[in-house]
């Protein structure tokens, strides 16, 4: 069989697979199962026929990646934004499986979407196709079967009105979907979790390979891209800590802070986010000169010394040349908030210097990221106790969550990277999240007897 050319969900399963080799190799009965669970065991697409402001019907394409449910109910966001196709969603399904299994909660791996673009749109219209994309969606989800959530384009105002349209279609309140108002079933932390739960993996990162670049102190210097949710929080807690944060981005550029930004500066921008706004047109509204925007740049190349790079944006926004420039700035800590956040050219140059003894230690989207759906996934647990927890306790269990991974992460990377570690070499992030996740979902298929 020909199959089709997916160059994103390609590179996911590539870095998997590549990661995997040593284990393989001691264990090559594992391979049945890297053979089975790269394939879907289910993929939705269907048409979303909604009506725009002047009555005039659109189309867009809809998707649901079910990936795989060996540890749980599909688990995974829908993303909104013009470039979502199969590949991507594919790769984003793929990665989620083995994320959720770091979380240690009852979650499968999934992804969903479609092509629709919310920037530009009234509210009125994206009620609308809301109602249309969830008219077929909620055919196959269930809080016991699939459990979408928020992703790029698919804010509070999105799940809000996906949530209507299933109560309405179904005529039941259920936890169906997360990231859902505080009032009405959703969870304290959620919004924060992906970049809180980044920034206590890091910290732990940090304590082991680089203690002397605390986040406590003003003089450690951190650069993020992204400026949505993820990049917001991610600096937020960072600034919280008492490092200073000298980047932002957006897809038309980025912007420098020599001093540092301040806590009321990401709050600005974030509510400049919020009305689809520009870092641009900000940095213009800014008095003084505190601020220098690089039209059609990345953040990765305009610093002379960066400490810990924490890409935030979307996937392969850290390119090999990039990565170069960061190693050369002496960055030590490279994690990532958005999701495949590197190249495999730039991986290969972090994973380069790591095994060279430069201090140069990388971690991927997977482990680093975690902590979005792992509050998700106490949002899920907290609907079906009918509760509500505290701030104190959701922050508490995200704490606890990512310093878990963190270890598995550290433990299968130092047993099962393939390489006889020195000293002053640190084991393999990248290696670890992925043989730790696949080996926690491989045992669970052979028991449900998905494998043989």
């Amino acid at each position: 069989m020909v199959l089709p050319v997916e160059p994103e969900f390609e590179q996911a399963l590539n870095e998997l697979t590549q990661s995997l080799q040593p284990f393989l190799a001691a264990n090559p009965q594992y391979q049945k199962a890297l053979d089975i669970v790269q394939v879907p065991e289910r993929v939705l697409q269907f048409r979303v026929v909604w009506e725009d402001d002047k009555g005039v019907p659109q189309v867009n394409r809809g998707f649901r990646v079910q990936y795989n449910s060996a540890l749980g109910p599909y688990k995974g966001g829908l993303r909104l934004h013009p470039s979502v196709n199969l590949s991507i969603l594919k790769f984003l399904g793929f990665e989620q499986i083995f994320k959720n299994a770091l979380t240690g909660l009852s979650m499968g791996g999934g992804k969903g979407g479609s092509d629709f673009d919310p920037k530009g749109k009234s509210d009125s219209e994206i009620r609308r196709f809301c109602t249309a994309f969830m008219g077929e969606l909620f055919r196959h989800i269930g809080q016991d079967t699939d459990v979408p959530a928020g992703d790029i384009g698919t804010g509070a105002r999105e799940i809000g009105f996906l949530f209507g349209a299933y109560k309405r279609l179904r005529n039941e309140f259920v936890g169906m979907l997360t990231g859902k108002g505080l009032h009405w079933g959703g969870s304290f932390i959620r919004p924060e979790a992906t970049g809180y739960g980044l920034i206590y993996f890091v910290e732990h990162m940090i304590a082991k390979s680089c203690p002397e670049l605390s986040l406590t102190l003003p003089s450690t210097i951190v650069a993020v891209s992204g400026s949505g949710n993820v990049s917001q929080y991610t600096a937020l807690k960072v600034i919280e800590l008492g490092a200073t944060v000298k980047t932002l981005s957006d897809s038309k550029g980025a912007v420098v802070a020599p001093e540092g930004f301040t806590k009321e500066d990401i709050l600005s921008i974030g509510q400049l986010k919020l009305k689809g706004g520009s870092l641009e047109s900000w940095v213009a509204e800014q008095q003084g000169s505190r601020f220098v925007y690089h039209a059609g740049k990345r953040p990765w190349t305009l610093l002379p010394v960066i400490h810990h790079a924490l890409p935030g944006a979307t996937q392969n926004e850290v390119s090999g040349e990039e990565a170069e420039a960061l190693v050369a700035a002496g960055v030590r800590v490279v994690a990532e908030g958005s999701n495949m956040g590197c190249t495999e050219e730039a991986i290969e140059v972090f994973e380069k210097a790591r095994k060279e003894g430069k201090g140069v230690w990388y971690a991927p989207g997977k482990a680093s990221n975690c902590g979005g759906v792992a509050v998700s996934g106490l949002e899920m647990a907290q609907n079906s106790q009918r509760l509500a927890w505290t701030t104190e306790e959701v922050d508490s269990k995200l704490k606890g969550i990512m310093a878990e991974a963190y270890a598995q992460c550290l433990n299968a990377g130092t047993k099962w990277s393939g390489e006889s570690l020195t000293d002053n070499v640190l084991p393999s992030l990248l290696a670890g999240a992925n043989v730790a996740g696949f080996i926690k979902v491989a045992d669970a298929m052979r028991e449900h007897g998905d494998w043989w």
